[in-house]
């Protein structure tokens, strides 16, 4: 059986949902799109087209914890996300810790210009791409 290695990370928030593809086999990762979110509920129609179109063999979501690993409290919303990807699409999701991935792509976005107003240009999928890339650097090749 082949295997094309393509993954979609999602970074779930209450009104954005950042995503980012990749590829594990070659170790590649970029952002996608943002998919609006309403209080956590993401557009289900926006998300099957990502997933027709890209057709990944694992989806990666981002976990919120605290700095001390603690659980934050929306940590519950985004696992309760995870298991309803999982459970209509059939396609195995995997959790990646996603501490200083918003911090660490701002800082990316400052350095190539950007102004800061993060509500007129969101930084989700590029914090996507930030949790895809800590995962792929973590699992064998």
């Amino acid at each position: 059986m082949k295997t094309s290695g393509r993954v979609l990370a999602f970074d779930w928030g209450l009104r954005n949902i950042g995503v980012a593809v990749g590829n594990r086999i070659l170790g590649t990762c970029e952002p996608l799109t943002i998919i609006p979110a309403q209080n956590g509920s993401p557009d289900w129609g926006a998300v099957e087209q990502l997933l027709t179109e890209w057709q990944p063999e694992i989806l990666v979501v981002g976990e919120p914890l605290n700095m001390d690993g603690s659980e934050a409290d929306i940590t519950p919303r985004a696992r309760r996300f995870s298991r309803q990807l999982e459970g209509r699409f059939t396609i195995p999701v995997v959790l990646v810790d996603e501490r200083l991935s918003s911090h660490e792509a701002k800082s990316a976005a400052k350095a190539r210009g950007h102004k800061g107003d993060y509500s007129r240009q969101p930084i989700d999928a590029q914090a996507a791409e930030v949790i895809l890339r800590s995962w792929l650097t973590a699992i064998p090749r």
